[in-house]
């Protein structure tokens, strides 16, 4: 039994989450669940939402087949048995299996209590029988590893659609503790968690689906979730005004190495092309090089410190293709001039176990391997070592990958879910960071311009098309602001 509709992992999650998002651990989760009581939805009623949620879920998008259940004894086994109940009524063949009895008195035993179908044995042989499994053994919040009968049985299975997590992920992290199922689709309620969008967790969830339970935004409020799913909305592109002029739009320097020249020319491409009013490179060598680009760049051979004397130059991009020495030098001179300033590949390499040497960036944009050279080997949770790593050094810290997490030293952080496996290719780093230096030039904070940067440079590679080479990001770059400048004001786009 397969899905019957296409899936697109990542546009078609990012168009459900207008509205919503905002992403909450597990245990902010139960806040939420135990908080909607008070607005009229007391836990057996979003028991009951939760699994008609996931029997729609399974209806609408999975071809009709031999549904098992395999119930847990907590409150996601509880959402199991609604869903296989609602199946059955609905002329689905579904047996139940229960790996152990609710506890009593809990919802998940109420709900247990209105199953009236055949009952199976918890074992691999039963879930390989069975055309769709519905993995409602274990929550997000599950902290010991799926090992045993448990993993077997799922293991065993054809195809698993998850209740709220595949089994023996973490839903806080996307982490996965002994074994954890790879599903077709995962259905979830009320708001994603981090565990949702990060690796590997992402890729195990298959198709995600966010449904509506009932529970109020308005729990939210005390709650005060910090980690969100980067969209529209939580940053607002610049719109220059009728008045606006090349000045008051930002002048953005590139410094350009003399060997590796393509780099800088490429951060240079994206500050003008997402609306910088001017954009130099600051040649270390190769002037002719640069100067055999595009007209519209500026190219300057001047010593760094009679470019500094140029109080219009607020923002620098420093490091693509720059070489390891000339980082070196260049990056502090920056920084004590109290320029605005995107640090990226080569900056890495120069304060290589020195990240006290990155204080007072704006943005740092390193890949895990940049990472490790100066904080060392991020630990598995990627997100809180991208929030330690801000703190640390006082900057908004992007640390780059399949799951990009945007950090800033207060705490918050993004999580990108626009980019396509295809745009992982040579270059597009630099593309990433002439897009922050770009709106960092024209104004937006640190923040907002990582986070801004890294959700058009992700779209820019899907309306790019896979196969792409990181040329075809700039062509691209116009019509995805443009799209987002539209999106951006719309309540829709709030948490």
């Amino acid at each position: 039994m397969m899905l019957s509709e296409p899936i697109d992992p990542s546009l078609s999650l990012l168009r459900g989450l207008a509205g919503r998002a905002a992403l909450l651990t597990p245990d902010q989760m139960s806040q939420a669940d135990k908080a909607a009581a008070s607005y009229g939805w007391p836990g057996p009623a979003l028991m009951e939402a939760a699994g008609r949620a996931v029997a729609r879920a399974i209806m609408r998008l999975c071809q009709r087949g031999r549904v098992l259940v395999l119930a847990g004894p907590g409150n996601n086994g509880g959402d199991g048995y609604v869903a296989g109940r609602i199946l059955r009524q609905q002329g689905w063949p579904v047996r139940l299996a229960a790996l152990g009895p609710p506890r009593e008195e809990s919802d998940a035993a109420g709900a247990a209590r209105l199953w009236d179908g055949p009952m199976a044995p918890f074992t691999p042989a039963e879930a390989a029988r069975a055309d769709l499994v519905i993995d409602a053994v274990f929550g997000a919040g599950l902290t010991r590893p799926v090992t045993g009968l448990v993993a077997e049985t799922l293991a065993a299975a054809r195809r698993v659609v998850a209740v709220d997590v595949p089994s023996g992920m973490d839903g806080a992290t996307g982490l996965v503790g002994g074994y954890a199922p790879a599903a077709d689709m995962t259905v979830t309620f009320f708001r994603l968690k981090p565990g949702h969008l990060m690796l590997p967790g992402r890729d195990l969830c298959g198709r995600v689906v966010l449904a509506d339970i009932g529970i109020p935004p308005a729990v939210l409020g005390p709650i005060a979730p910090h980690t969100v799913t980067n969209l529209p909305g939580l940053w607002h592109l610049p719109e220059p005004g009728a008045d606006a002029n090349k000045y008051t739009r930002g002048h953005v320097t590139v410094l350009g190495g003399a060997v590796m020249t393509g780099a800088a020319r490429l951060a240079a491409a994206a500050a003008r092309r997402v609306g910088a009013g001017m954009v130099s490179i600051a040649a270390r060598g190769a002037g002719d090089v640069y100067r055999s680009g595009e007209p519209g760049l500026l190219v300057t051979g001047a010593p760094l410190s009679e470019l500094l004397e140029d109080r219009r130059r607020k923002v620098w991009i420093c490091g693509p293709g720059l070489g390891v020495a000339d980082a070196k030098a260049a990056f502090p001179a920056l920084i004590a001039a109290g320029r605005a300033v995107v640090g990226d590949a080569d900056v890495f390499s120069a304060f290589a176990g020195d990240p006290d040497a990155l204080r007072g960036a704006a943005v740092l944009t390193p890949h895990a391997g940049e990472f490790a050279r100066i904080f060392g080997a991020p630990a598995s949770d990627r997100l809180a070592a991208a929030r330690e790593a801000a703190v640390r050094t006082g900057a908004v810290v992007l640390l780059k990958g399949a799951d990009t997490v945007i950090a800033a030293p207060d705490g918050r952080a993004a999580i990108n879910a626009s980019a396509p496996p295809w745009l992982a290719t040579a270059g597009a780093g630099d593309v990433l960071s002439g897009l922050i230096g770009g709106l960092l030039g024209q104004g937006l904070p640190a923040w907002d311009a990582a986070a801004a940067g890294a959700y058009l440079h992700g779209m820019a590679a899907h309306a790019a098309g896979p196969g792409l080479v990181v040329e075809d990001l700039l062509p691209t770059l116009p019509r995805v602001c443009a799209d987002a400048l539209k999106t951006q004001n719309s309540p829709a786009f709030r948490l």
